[in-house]
C-alpha cells in the first residue's frame, strides 16, 4: 500500500473529527452574514457575541484532559457528536441571549475536540513512529474552504442558515460514528504520573504553544486583512480582494500536504525552520507589494510557508512529552496558540489604525523572525542523538 495512504488508513478516526470540524467552522463562518441579519446587530456587537464562543473553547481545552480521562474512548466520538449539536443551534437562535447559549455550545465542543484529535493523533503517532499532523491539518484546510464553498452555493440557491447548518450538523454526527476507533486510546487523560503534585510538563509545550500563535497570528492576518489590504491599499477591483484569503487557503493546503511528504525525509525542526523562513518571505512580499499580484504572490508564499508551523509544533509538543502526560502537553501548546486569535486581531487593527496595513503585515514579518528564535529554543529540548 502506498505510504499516503497508509497514513489515511492510519489516521482514520481522528481525521473524521478533522473534517467534521473545518465543515462546523467553514460553513458557519460562511453562513454569518444571515446569521447577522437574522440576530439585527450591528458588527461590533456580533463580535462581542462570537466572543464567548472562543472563550468557552479556551476554558475547555484546559479542562480536556481531565473530561478526556472520564469520557476515556469515547472522547473524540462523542466530542465531535457535541458538535453535531451545536453547529445546528446558532441559526435557531432568534435573540442574542440564545445565540450566546448556542456559541458556549458549539465552542465548548470544538475546543475541547481541537485537543482530543490532536492528542489522538499524537498518541498514533508515537506508535507507529510515523508523521501524521500535517496530513490531518491539511485535510482540516480542504474540509473548511470546501464547506464553504458549498455553502456559498447554498445561499445563493436560496437555503436558509437554519437549512444548512442542519445539513452540516447530519454530516458532522455521521463523521462522529466514522470517527469511532477499536483502539481509541489517547495518552496522558486525567491527571496522568502527576495525580499526587502538581503537573509539570517543562519548557517544551509553552515553546511549541508560542510556535503555534505565530502561526495562527500569520493566519489570521492573512484572512482577515488581506481583502482590504488588496482593495483599499492597493487599488485592487471590487472583489479582488476576495482572492487573498481564497489563495491563502489553498496554498496552506497544499502546503500542509507537502509538509506530509517531506516529514519522512527531513527532521519536524527543519520543516518548521523552514516553513518560519519561507513565510517571512512571503511576509516580506506582502510588504513590498506595489500592485495587486505582487500582493498575491506574497499572500501565497506565506500561506505556503506558514502552513507546517502550527501542526509540526503539535506534533513536537506531543513527542516530546511523557505518555502519561501527552494530552497534557497537547491542551497547553494548543491552548497558549489559540491565543494568538485573540491577540491578532486587536493588534494589527491598532498597528493598522497608527501605521497603515503594510506596517501590520512589517509586524507579521517580525513574529516571523521571532519563530525562529522560539523554533531554536525548543530544538534544545530534543533528545540528542546518540
Amino acid at each position: 500500500m502506498p505510504l499516503i495512504l497508509t497514513q489515511f488508513a492510519a489516521s482514520r478516526g481522528p481525521m473524521a473529527a478533522f473534517v467534521a470540524i473545518g465543515a462546523v467552522w467553514g460553513a458557519f463562518m460562511a453562513t454569518m452574514p444571515d446569521i447577522k441579519a437574522a440576530l439585527d446587530v450591528d458588527d461590533g456587537r456580533l463580535g462581542q457575541l462570537l466572543l464567548f464562543g472562543s472563550v468557552m473553547a479556551i476554558a475547555m481545552m484546559a479542562l480536556a484532559p481531565y473530561l478526556g480521562g472520564w469520557l476515556g474512548r469515547g472522547a473524540v466520538p462523542l466530542g465531535t457528536a457535541a458538535m453535531a449539536l451545536g453547529v445546528a443551534l446558532p441559526a435557531q437562535a432568534a435573540t442574542p441571549l440564545l445565540f450566546i447559549g448556542a456559541m458556549l455550545i458549539m465552542g465548548g465542543a470544538s475546543g475541547a475536540v481541537d485537543v482530543w484529535m490532536n492528542a489522538r493523533l499524537s498518541t498514533i503517532e508515537a506508535e507507529r513512529s510515523v508523521s501524521l499532523m500535517n496530513l490531518n491539518h491539511a485535510i482540516y484546510s480542504f474540509a473548511y474552504a470546501g464547506a464553504a464553498a458549498l455553502t456559498g452555493v447554498a445561499r445563493a440557491a436560496g437555503l436558509s442558515a437554519a437549512a444548512i447548518l442542519g445539513m452540516v450538523a447530519l454530516v458532522v454526527f455521521l463523521l462522529a460514528l466514522a470517527s469511532i476507533e477499536r483502539d481509541g486510546r489517547i495518552d496522558g487523560f486525567g491527571r496522568g504520573k502527576a495525580a499526587h503534585g502538581p503537573i509539570r510538563l517543562g519548557a517544551a509545550p509553552w515553546l511549541a504553544g508560542c510556535l503555534i500563535l505565530v502561526g495562527f497570528l500569520t493566519e489570521n492576518a492573512a484572512e482577515a486583512w488581506s481583502a482590504l489590504y488588496i482593495e483599499r491599499d492597493l487599488g485592487g477591483g471590487t472583489g479582488a480582494g476576495s482572492a487573498g484569503p481564497a489563495l491563502l487557503g489553498l496554498t496552506m493546503g497544499i502546503g500542509r500536504l507537502a509538509g506530509q511528504l517531506v516529514a519522512a525525509r527531513v527532521s519536524d525542526q527543519a520543516l518548521m525552520r523552514g516553513g518560519l523562513i519561507v513565510a517571512g518571505l512571503g511576509a516580506a512580499l506582502v510588504v513590498a507589494a506595489n500592485g495587486v499580484i505582487m500582493a498575491y504572490a506574497g499572500f501565497m508564499v506565506l500561506g505556503f510557508g506558514a502552513s507546517v508551523v502550527v501542526p509540526t509544533a503539535l506534533a513536537v509538543a506531543g513527542r516530546l512529552a511523557p505518555p502519561g502526560l501527552r494530552s497534557h502537553a497537547i491542551a497547553r501548546a494548543t491552548m497558549l496558540g489559540y491565543l494568538g486569535f485573540f491577540l491578532g486581531p486587536p493588534v494589527l487593527g491598532l498597528t493598522a489604525q497608527l501605521a497603515g496595513l503594510r506596517m501590520a503585515y512589517g509586524l507579521v514579518a517580525l513574529a516571523l523572525l521571532v519563530g525562529l528564535v522560539l523554533r531554536a529554543q525548543l530544538a534544545r529540548h530534543e533528545p540528542r542523538q546518540p
